[in-house]
């Protein structure tokens, strides 16, 4: 076959049954490469997975954990970045059982969220590497669940393995929720889920009518690393090349030299990186640098601010990037990952809206320039699916420029949570549920749609409620980190601590920036600023700024600010004892 000429994209109903057809179509093609950097500033080792190869792969691994298990039981993939991540998963799918994509025990500060998970999912296999297998044992105990070390497995144990279609109507895998407001929930995604996911996000950023090269430092175990780097390029045979996400913040600046090195590159990350790649890629860094290829860049996971995208198109314009690859796009572990997308091409959507209209739930346009006014970016339109926006309490169906809670139907949309009851959150219905009948989703976001487009407000459990007023914290946060330079971005978190007369009062905690040092720094002037500012833009009074530590906020498994966490260690007076209620002046 004319290795030039994009391939022919079937309609399979499952990822393991890709895997088969390009194995048979395009034996030869690359279809994952991992890129190693072994030492500071490497460049990367290049190691390589042809369609041929992962099917072999695939098999040895799915016969392997098909002796070792019963139909439907779970297995935990606790390996690091690369191709064997790849492989266990789809070897996980192609046994028809279920995959629980999670991370080895040394991943820093996130050892009491992999216990959970595992005591939640219960696996009777665990999936590892023999460069972790080590630790993996010694974290699982004496009691602990087989451990398959992927890489040693010999290629002939599938060779006499007949392939079983796995039923899209089955479960696939569990993803677990970040865990950003409560605590992480495992998402039964069937194999049905996953295809059509993946078959969405290929259509929404123009990614079926040409062959991309998915480029992705983003973890595996994380619901957009999962579905832009695995499921989506098995869906479209397309090649994906990964790297580790601690390689990416040791150096950004790879990330954008694997992006000019391949054709047609899509990636995805969230806001903070696009702001990081500012800060620290180098002018040297840049000069070799030919961005005119990418074709689009995610923003997600996160608010997308922008400003943020103003300012990564300005750093890299002389690089040939062009200004409509940033697509801000929105989804949740619950749909698989993607709901609403913008496309590729299209100017960056923005608005400014009134800061009070929209604590009152009106989305009404300000001037850009006005101090009050917040800045939000569009989320695109719906890929493949159907948004509404609902009144949370009664139920309601809400127009257009109403602020509510974000609704989703479509084939992508989860089975439920693992041992949870999903009718609550799956299962959802309007008040008149004739007019638009369910099972509707039930996100747990805050959006209007404006123009057409979805703009994400935030998190309907992460709103700051002070005398009767609707506060978003990030927000909050935005105008913090610009109120002292000695702020760290992205690091911080805003949220409300019980008050006086049973109200709720403000809190917001905050890492300095690496580059000042705690004995010079001015708390007193940074929280002067931080209090002065929040005042003057939300009419917000702090009832406590606290300064901490870079590292000291605490994040999720997927890189977000986990706000739960960090309000529960204030409330537990790990910042110095300082926790206090009844809104307390500090």
């Amino acid at each position: 076959m004319d290795s030039r000429r994009p391939p022919l994209v079937p309609a399979c109903p499952t990822l393991p049954e890709y895997v088969r057809h390009w194995a048979g179509t395009t034996p030869d093609r690359r279809a994952f490469t991992f890129v190693e950097h072994p030492a500071p500033h490497s460049r990367g080792v290049h190691r390589t997975l042809t369609w041929r190869r992962l099917d072999v792969r695939v098999r040895a691994i799915a016969a392997r954990l098909t002796g070792a298990t019963d139909p439907g039981d779970r297995v935990a993939l606790l390996c690091p970045q690369g191709t064997e991540y790849v492989t266990a998963f789809l070897a996980t799918l192609a046994a028809g059982l279920v995959a629980v994509p999670l991370y080895t025990p040394g991943l820093p500060g996130h050892a009491d969220r992999l216990a959970g998970v595992l005591d939640d999912a219960r696996p009777s296999v665990v999936v590892t590497t023999s460069r972790v297998v080590d630790e993996v044992r010694e974290f699982l105990g004496a009691d602990g669940p087989r451990i398959v070390v992927a890489d040693e497995v010999p290629d002939g144990e599938g060779r006499e393995r007949r392939p079983v279609a796995p039923d899209p109507g089955a479960t696939a895998y569990l993803q677990y929720t970040s865990g950003s407001t409560r605590a992480p929930a495992g998402v039964e995604i069937t194999h049905g889920n996953v295809v059509a996911n993946a078959r969405q996000a290929l259509t929404a950023y123009g990614l079926d009518t040409r062959l991309p090269t998915c480029v992705g430092w983003l973890p595996l175990y994380h619901d957009m690393g999962l579905v832009l780097s695995v499921a989506a390029p098995v869906a479209r045979g397309a090649l994906s090349v990964l790297m580790d996400p601690a390689a990416f913040l040791h150096e950004p600046v790879r990330w954008l030299r694997l992006l000019a090195a391949h054709p047609n590159a899509v990636s995805a990350a969230p806001n903070f990186a696009y702001d990081y790649c500012v800060a620290t890629v180098t002018a040297e860094q840049k000069e070799h640098l030919r961005l005119d290829g990418v074709t689009a860049l995610i923003n997600g996971s996160e608010p997308v601010r922008p400003g943020t995208a103003d300012r990564f198109h300005a750093a890299f314009a002389d690089q040939g990037l062009a200004p409509g690859t940033h697509c801000p796009s929105y989804g949740l572990a619950e749909a698989t990952v993607f709901v609403c997308a913008a496309r590729p091409g299209e100017p960056l959507s923005r608005f400014a809206l009134d800061r009070d209209a929209l604590a009152a739930g009106k989305a009404l346009p300000a001037r850009p320039d006005d101090p009050r006014a917040v800045l939000l970016a569009g989320c695109g339109t719906p890929a493949g699916q159907r948004v509404r926006v609902a009144d949370p309490v009664s139920r309601a169906l809400l127009a257009e420029g109403e602020v509510g809670e974000i609704w989703v139907q479509g084939p992508n949309v989860g089975r439920g949570y693992w041992s949870r009851d999903p009718r609550e959150v799956f299962a959802a219905q309007f008040a008149d549920a004739a007019a638009d009948p369910g099972p509707w989703l039930r996100t747990g976001d805050l959006g209007t749609v404006l123009e057409g487009r979805l703009v994400v407000t935030g998190r309907l459990k992460d709103l700051i409620i002070v005398d009767g007023r609707n506060h978003y914290p990030q927000d909050v946060e935005a105008t913090v980190q610009e109120a002292h330079d000695a702020v760290r971005r992205d690091r911080l978190a805003a949220f409300a601590v019980p008050g006086g007369a049973g109200g709720e009062c403000a809190v917001v905690v905050a890492e300095h920036t690496r580059t000042t040092h705690s004995a010079e720094l001015d708390v007193a002037a940074l929280t002067r600023a931080v209090r002065g500012a929040v005042s003057a833009r939300h009419g917000l009074r702090l009832a406590d700024v606290v300064v901490v530590a870079p590292g000291t906020v605490p994040r999720t498994s997927s890189g977000k600010v986990s706000r739960a966490l960090t309000r529960t260690r204030y409330l537990e007076g790990a910042y110095g004892g300082r926790a206090r209620a009844a809104g307390a002046a500090v």
